[in-house]
């Protein structure tokens, strides 16, 4: 059985000093996101009250040097006391419903059980739902087609989806139509290729041809990263290999079964193979595309027409769980709260490799990329854009896309950035960030042109 690493103990766990600058560097580079003091607390909604407690420090004195010159004079106790007495968390709480009325408190959201899902779970046994005023229900769910039915059917409000489901459900592509949103980004990376042990000597994707894989969902950047990176490397996804729809918590069974021999899907389950001793992870969905997103979190058109108040306080809960996810020091304690038999069910080593990022790839090595898994949560236009440029070209989507409204109906951005400035955090600036997938760049402003530059796929 593979073992985490000796070397990621709490003991490497930086702890709060609250002297130091409240400032963070969050997933997308800039120093903007104010929960550096979380530390490896024993209760979980001790550590929300003090990320809570930093944020608004942070905001009562946003310039670095004062703020550090008035935590060194008069020391965290006192700088805590005299905050509470002016501002105490509970009528920061009161503010948060001053920004208007709830139309709805109880909310049933639902998810999958894989770490992609690390914010919309953290937030509740953290406590950041309940100081918006919401009673979140988290609703486990079995697989990506009963998320989408459910959502449909009003059986949830809001939900954990894979970024390009609600593109393909505002298009009505494999279900009945309806308008859906991305309010946020899950998670980016935290994702790789995981093969079957018996495998180890197959390392060239070309020695491949007839191997069965597994991605979660057709409408899945597990299916679109894998169908690109198969078709970079020569292969034909829908005649050199079979592609199978196959829910995450039966990825490893599957594997160890010898039903596929190899997989594209979410995080715990490649590290989970490799501590089961039934496969290896080949390359990290990183390697592909550094930075790609993968889940988000989304509501439909009707909801927010409904509860505009509600999607805002629900919104500002999970962004909050979303700059504190990015930050690498806080990943144990994250690794801890979403073990649990109502959340993952996974082993606490299994979730600290993953979200630490020193993990063992199952070939011999132990390998430490901090940034395998991340939580940067702005729903960039351009990813949306990508997707749609990928459902084209494996003709999921058949005549012609307006790209960009489709982009910007379903991809929330403008909202994302009002949000972000109401909880304290600098938004970053456009819409349309550019990106490389395997060392090609694209140009979210010539979809087209990008889709008839491939090789293989259903176009040519």
């Amino acid at each position: 059985m593979s073992h985490l690493p000796d070397d990621t103990s709490s003991s490497a766990y930086e702890p709060y000093n609250a002297e130091r600058p409240l400032l963070m560097r969050c997933a997308c580079g800039q120093d903007h996101a104010p929960n550096q003091h979380i530390q490896v607390a024993s209760s979980v909604e001790e550590a929300g009250r003090q990320f809570m407690e930093a944020a608004l420090v942070k905001a009562l004195f946003p310039v670095d040097g004062v703020r550090r010159g008035f935590l060194k004079a008069v020391g965290a106790n006192t700088a805590r006391a005299a905050i509470a007495s002016v501002l105490p968390l509970g009528a920061l709480q009161a503010m948060a419903q001053d920004k208007g009325a709830l139309e709805k408190k109880d909310l049933k959201v639902g998810f999958i059980a894989i770490t992609c899902a690390s914010p919309l779970i953290m937030a509740e046994p953290l406590g950041f739902y309940k100081k918006e005023g919401l009673n979140v229900q988290l609703n486990k769910t079995a697989g990506w087609a009963l998320i989408r039915d459910k959502m449909i059917n009003k059986e949830h409000d809001a939900s954990h989806f894979l970024s390009p489901m609600p593109l393909a459900m505002s298009m009505g592509l494999g279900s009945t139509q309806m308008p859906m949103n991305v309010a946020s980004i899950q998670n980016t990376n935290g994702q790789a290729i995981t093969l079957h042990v018996k495998h180890k000597d197959k390392r060239d994707p070309k020695s491949w041809k007839g191997f069965k894989f597994a991605v979660p969902f057709e409408y899945s950047m597990h299916n679109f990263l894998l169908r690109y990176y198969l078709a970079e490397n020569g292969l034909n996804p829908d005649t050199d290999v079979q592609i199978r729809v196959t829910p995450p918590p039966e990825m490893v069974a599957n594997l160890r079964a010898g039903n596929i021999d190899g997989f594209l899907g979410p995080d715990p389950f490649n590290q989970r193979a490799v501590y089961d001793e039934v496969g290896f992870i080949h390359i990290l969905s990183k390697e592909i595309w550094d930075g790609h997103p993968c889940c988000a979190f989304g509501v439909s058109d009707a909801f927010i027409q409904q509860n505009p108040n509600t999607f805002a306080a629900l919104y500002r809960s999970v962004l909050t769980a979303s700059f504190m996810a990015s930050q690498a020091k806080d990943r144990e304690l994250i690794a801890r709260v979403i073990a649990p038999t109502q959340y993952l069910n996974q082993p606490e080593a299994v979730l600290m490799q993953v979200l630490t990022g020193k993990f063992a790839d199952g070939l011999g090595n132990i390998k430490n990329v901090p940034d395998r898994a991340n939580f940067d949560p702005i729903p960039w236009q351009s990813m949306a854009v990508w997707m749609l440029t990928q459902m084209k070209r494996w003709g999921y989507i058949k005549g012609d896309v307006n790209y960009k409204q489709i982009a910007e109906k379903v991809f929330l951005l403008t909202e994302a950035k009002k949000q972000m400035a109401l909880v304290g955090f600098k938004p970053p600036e456009g819409a349309y960030k550019k990106f490389k997938v395997m060392g090609k760049e694209f140009d979210p402003a010539k979809p087209d042109d990008y889709v008839k530059s491939f090789a293989i796929s259903k176009m040519g």
